[in-house]
């Protein structure tokens, strides 16, 4: 029987120990969109492991791609469109909000980072329904689009737009990307189609080998203009700091675990011009832009082959247990 009819809806929650299904009553006179798929983020996996604090129990999950299924607030979509959200949820009045940076907006809420027990059980994609509050940007998706190539606009994709509107102008740039996981693979991408001379760099050979096929090569050394951290590590993006020519900018974006200080010499950033800069999440035109580039390359990158084939919702415990293997992302279908 469809969930809508019945008013009900399972999700896969996270509680601290391992994952249940639940059924969920569907709230009335809220946007409403059935998943279908959605994608493990690392970090969901970081959460897991026990690594990244958050509300617990909860439905996980922030990568997915849906049908809206029910139509609240949001007079602008329709029932059957294809459709990706935003990360965070703005109350767009407070000063944050005004500035342009409703990612940090004072009352921020973050989708598959809510308590479960909570006004907002089904905020995450680990679910066969999610719920879209007033405050989630909401983006059409076109229709040639493959779910596997688009389900990760709303957080690999949109937040690398993000970090390459942090770097400025790109065309001409030697840039170079620290990390070849998903946003790494996606930065190089979107870097060479913007005209950079783009090498990259991780600790997994087999992930720079994949990289290469999206536009990068492998990092040789030598000075660059832009570097992008997409590792988190700190010796990582020191060891990029210091390969920065003149005028140079560093942009960190993946650093969102504690660590050890990033040393910095002031005198050699005031001599050298440089710019160190980073970014947390991304703004809705970012996720426009995101969508954007997915399909303007659809045919140029093999960015399906990027997702793991999905498993069932009762199997999000599995793929929360572990990587995948021979791909960047897992996928549950639910």
């Amino acid at each position: 029987m469809d969930p809508v009819a019945t008013g009900l809806s399972r999700a896969a929650v996270w509680t601290g120990t391992g994952v249940e299904m639940r059924d969920v009553q569907l709230p009335d006179g809220e946007t409403v969109v059935r998943i279908r798929l959605a994608t493990v983020c690392g970090s969901d996996l970081h959460t897991v492991a026990g690594r990244r604090a958050g509300p617990c129990p909860s439905v996980l999950g922030h990568e997915a791609v849906g049908e809206v299924v029910a139509i609240g607030p949001r007079t602008e979509l329709s029932v059957g469109e294809r459709v990706v959200w935003s990360v965070t949820s703005s109350c767009g009045a407070c000063a944050r909000c005004r500035s342009g940076r409703t990612a940090k907006c004072h009352a921020v809420r973050k989708v598959g980072h809510e308590p479960f027990d909570g006004d907002w059980p089904l905020s995450g994609s680990y679910a066969e329904h999610i719920v879209l509050p007033t405050g989630v940007a909401v983006q059409r998706v076109p229709c040639r689009l493959d779910d596997r190539v688009v389900v990760p606009a709303a957080c690999a994709t949109a937040t690398v737009m993000a970090t390459l509107e942090a770097a400025g102008a790109l065309r001409g740039r030697r840039v170079l990307v620290v990390g070849a996981g998903m946003l790494g693979v996606t930065a190089a991408a979107a870097s060479t189609e913007a005209g950079a001379e783009v090498t990259i760099v991780d600790v997994d050979e087999v992930r720079v080998r994949s990289a290469q096929r999206f536009g990068a090569a492998a990092d040789a050394g030598g000075v660059v203009d832009v570097a992008i951290d997409f590792s988190g590590s700190s010796a990582a993006a020191a060891a990029a700091l210091g390969r920065l020519d003149v005028g140079g900018t560093l942009v960190l974006a993946g650093a969102v675990l504690p660590g050890a200080p990033l040393p910095v010499d002031p005198e050699s950033v005031v001599r050298n011009w440089w710019t160190i800069t980073g970014v947390h999440n991304y703004e809705p035109h970012h996720l426009e832009q995101a969508v954007a580039f997915l399909h303007r390359t659809d045919e140029l990158y093999p960015w399906a082959s990027l997702v793991a084939d999905p498993v069932g919702l009762d199997a999000t415990g599995s793929v929360l247990a572990a990587a995948p293997v021979g791909a960047l992302r897992a996928s549950i279908a639910p």
